[in-house]
């Protein structure tokens, strides 16, 4: 069953729609307005489009109006310098110049997808970058190349332990893809916290109670008020030691591997701070399948093994899928009707298009 969370569906008076290549036009605008450089705007909006696309809200396009401020504060270097060295045959390191996190992520995968064309596998640490939005995105990106793509990245700290109080590690998120011949890519998405605090954000626009045992007040005890929340709980419920674990593994590969900073060391995302770089650390990985098992092979088992998965028995009433299967469906039907976009961010497009001079897309209400 897929681990990636789909935003249930604001009400219809709550939101209107946005056809994806306006929505797009209009978000790579008002960022090269805000003074980010070509690659910055179109990597910064392709990783908010794929959020928006697949049904993750949270980090989708309503974060365009954070990341013009992170720009405009000097938080997020818009024209960043951004550097690749090579330490070995399948290892690299790469300094992002506390550019937006999507143009350094993105090039990440690329050069790890690069040397693992001859390495068969290949990672790339990152320094110097900044929140990077949905993990899936950079993940896909490997898997639509052809190859198996992992992607992790650490965040300022806002889940507590289990049976903790305190906020210790971030959300702390873990992305997989993995190409599948003549179908869309396995694609797992999801943070080590029960839910991102992006998420904590919309319910709160939408005026939406959350759902239990993913948020907790000061005290670490569980919330459904959004406006409440002092801190997220790890993934896992009553076995959110698996989830706080498995944040702990993300936060060795993306900070202490890198030389970046821990959560906990981390300027919180919301600021007030946004003139001093982050300092983030991230870390990547890209697999060729045939450097282990000829492709043909590769590709009849996971074709046998996702055949097999969606058709096999289910409880009543219920469904399985493959991780991805609920997001791809999601992106048709938003390629189709439009993307959803809820009131705070309305009023957020509103106010940049009239200060950057970027005409608002077409909003439809019906």
């Amino acid at each position: 069953m897929s681990t990636a969370s789909v935003t249930p569906a604001p009400s219809v008076d709550s939101v209107v729609r946005v056809a994806p290549s306006a929505l797009e036009r209009f978000c790579q605008g008002v960022l090269a307005a805000a003074g980010a450089d070509a690659a910055t705007a179109v990597a910064a909006t392709r990783a908010m489009m794929h959020g928006s696309l697949f049904g993750i809200d949270s980090h989708g396009v309503r974060l365009t109006g954070h990341y013009v401020k992170a720009i405009e504060g000097g938080r997020v270097i818009g024209k960043p310098h951004i550097e690749v060295t090579r330490t070995g045959p399948a290892a690299a390191v790469l300094d992002g110049g506390d550019g937006h996190g999507a143009v350094v992520t993105f090039a990440a995968m690329e050069a790890a997808c690069d040397m693992a064309t001859t390495a068969g596998i290949a990672a790339v640490a990152i320094r110097r970058s900044s929140h990077f939005g949905a993990a899936g995105a950079y993940a896909l990106a490997a898997a639509e190349a052809g190859f198996i793509g992992i992607a992790v990245c650490n965040s300022d700290s806002f889940m507590r332990l289990h049976g903790g109080a305190e906020r210790f590690h971030g959300t702390n998120p873990i992305a997989a893809g993995v190409p599948v011949a003549g179908g869309k890519p396995w694609l797992l998405d999801m943070a080590t916290s029960a839910i991102p605090y992006n998420r904590v954000l919309l319910y709160r626009s939408l005026g939406l109670p959350l759902p239990d045992g993913v948020a907790s007040d000061g005290a670490g005890i569980d919330i459904a008020d959004p406006h409440g929340v002092e801190m997220l709980a790890p993934l896992g419920a009553a076995f959110g030691h698996k989830g706080a674990g498995l944040a702990g593994l993300v936060e060795i590969l993306s900070a202490v591997l890198t030389g970046m900073r821990l959560s906990f060391d981390i300027a919180p995302m919301g600021g007030p701070d946004f003139s001093t770089p982050r300092g983030m650390g991230a870390f990547v990985v890209a697999i060729r399948p045939d450097a282990f098992i000829d492709r043909d092979s590769f590709d009849a088992a996971m074709r046998r093994y996702l055949d097999r998965l969606r058709g096999s028995c289910t409880a009543p009433g219920a469904a399985v899928m493959a991780p991805g299967d609920r997001e791809w469906a999601e992106a048709e039907r938003r390629r189709q009707d439009g993307i959803p976009v809820d009131p705070v961010t309305i009023e957020d497009f509103t106010a940049l298009a009239k200060r950057l001079g970027v005409p608002l897309p077409v909003f439809d209400r019906n």
